[in-house]
């Protein structure tokens, strides 16, 4: 387009000059040697383009070379277009491969069993001898009782196969005392008042409480007796220590009367007696006796408990037994597997 519009403006100024080289008379010398000052007419530039336009008519455009610094640019151009091109092309197939997974994911969870919802913890608190709450399940009521299933230390055993040795004497260190009694939804319980101790293997328990089951949870080499006292013993460290009288009917038990004279009207009614009881006089005369580790015979069912059972049984009246049977016709714990640990028994 420069070159062409340099051309136009050449054309029109030489015709514009041939134009006043004709108007000017021959014979006047002195105005052809004059310079051209007038302005050019309209007919003159209507014929200079027209004239300029038919010597260009027909003939190839004039094409400019590109410089370098066009070549540059173009190129950065194109390369800006082919960058934007792939980036496209690689943000639709990472979209692409994004939805693919999700709906992998999807099918794969919708084909997935759902797993049932996890048991919520038991922490029941209620039990007894018999039914869904009895001594097969205690351990499915509360998962802090899991150790009566689990155990291998559980009571009650039956007593077998004792070693035969000359087992220290109990020291017994008794005497009247406060209590009061009470129904307590699993047998009667008659709790003490304190300074009650006994001392065995060189340990010092002292008598918590002491509390019936019927029929007796011990078994001697098999043999069940109607009823059992269990006297609940703890030392300075919480230690168990349990003493075992295994009753049998015969004369009337003037400890076990007292007992029965206050219980309470009411099951978990407590009834305090202005009396005096002295568990000195429920123990035999002979003070032999088997002794094992094993573990309470109720829930928790917690081990590491000192088991010693008198071997001597102590005579309550059937009439003293029958009212017991009317409260609580069965308060047993099975018996347990011994599962080979020690016994021994006085000599």
């Amino acid at each position: 387009m420069r070159h062409l519009s340099a051309l136009l403006a050449c054309s029109l100024a030489a015709m514009a000059a041939m134009a006043s080289a004709k108007d000017a008379p021959a014979s006047d010398s002195s105005a052809a040697s004059a310079p051209a000052s007038g302005p050019v007419s309209a007919s003159a530039r209507a014929a200079a383009v027209k004239t300029l336009t038919e010597s260009v008519k027909g003939k190839p455009p004039v094409t400019v070379a590109p410089t370098a610094r066009d070549k540059e640019e173009a190129s950065e151009v194109d390369l800006s277009e082919r960058i934007a091109a792939r980036l496209a092309e690689m943000r639709a197939t990472q979209a692409a491969r994004a939805a693919a997974r999700a709906k992998r994911a999807a099918v794969a969870k919708a084909a997935a069993p759902v797993p049932p919802p996890a048991p919520p913890v038991a922490r029941g608190t209620h039990w007894s001898y018999e039914g869904d709450s009895g001594p097969a399940n205690w351990s499915k009521i509360n998962v802090d009782w899991n150790k009566c299933s689990t155990g291998s230390r559980q009571s009650p055993i039956d007593i077998r196969d004792g070693m035969k040795v000359d087992l220290e004497r109990i020291s017994f260190d008794y005497h009247p005392s406060s209590f009061n009694v009470v129904d307590n939804g699993h047998t009667v319980q008659v709790s003490v008042g304190s300074g009650n101790y006994i001392t065995v293997q060189n340990r010092m328990y002292e008598l918590q409480q002491f509390h019936f089951h019927r029929p007796s949870e011990e078994r001697i080499n098999g043999k069940g007796f109607e009823m059992v006292v269990h006297l609940v013993h703890r030392d300075a460290e919480g230690k168990l220590a349990i003493l075992a009288l295994l009753l049998e009917r015969g004369e009337p038990q003037p400890t076990i009367q007292t007992v029965w004279n206050n219980l309470p009207l009411e099951k978990f009614d407590t009834v305090s007696p202005s009396i005096l009881l002295d568990p000195a006089n429920l123990l035999p005369e002979r003070r032999d006796y088997y002794t094992f580790m094993g573990s309470m015979t109720e829930p928790p069912c917690s081990e590491n408990v000192l088991w010693l059972v008198m071997k001597q049984p102590v005579q309550a009246s059937a009439a003293q037994m029958a009212l017991f049977s009317r409260l609580y016709p069965l308060n047993a714990r099975p018996i347990q597997p011994s599962n080979g640990r020690i016994i021994k028994e006085s000599n």
